[in-house]
């Protein structure tokens, strides 16, 4: 097993999930309450991020692991909120 395909396996999901969590948020919820459920997709990340790593036996790259893990999701989140933020706030959303 090499670094970098444990690095991808155990990242990815995190990635995978976020994706799809967002997609969801904008299905199902109100636009105007778009911006209320980023920040608790982001804390299903962390809490994927850390139940996968506790699945993972190596311990060495820990640290790099859950960085590439919340990094992803944070970049996700943030071309998630580019996009929804308009609308939440066309919406009636207020900050």
């Amino acid at each position: 097993m090499t670094g970098m395909s444990l690095l991808m396996r155990s990242v990815v999901p995190v990635w995978i999930l976020t994706v799809l969590a967002v997609v969801a948020v904008g299905l199902f919820i109100a636009p105007g309450q778009f911006l209320v459920f980023m920040p608790v997709v982001l804390g299903l990340a962390l809490l994927v991020t850390f139940g996968i790593q506790l699945l993972v036996r190596e311990r060495k790259g820990f640290v790099n692991r859950v960085s590439a893990s919340l990094a992803g999701a944070v970049v996700i989140l943030a071309v998630a909120t580019v996009v929804l933020g308009p609308l939440a706030f066309a919406a009636g959303a207020k900050l």
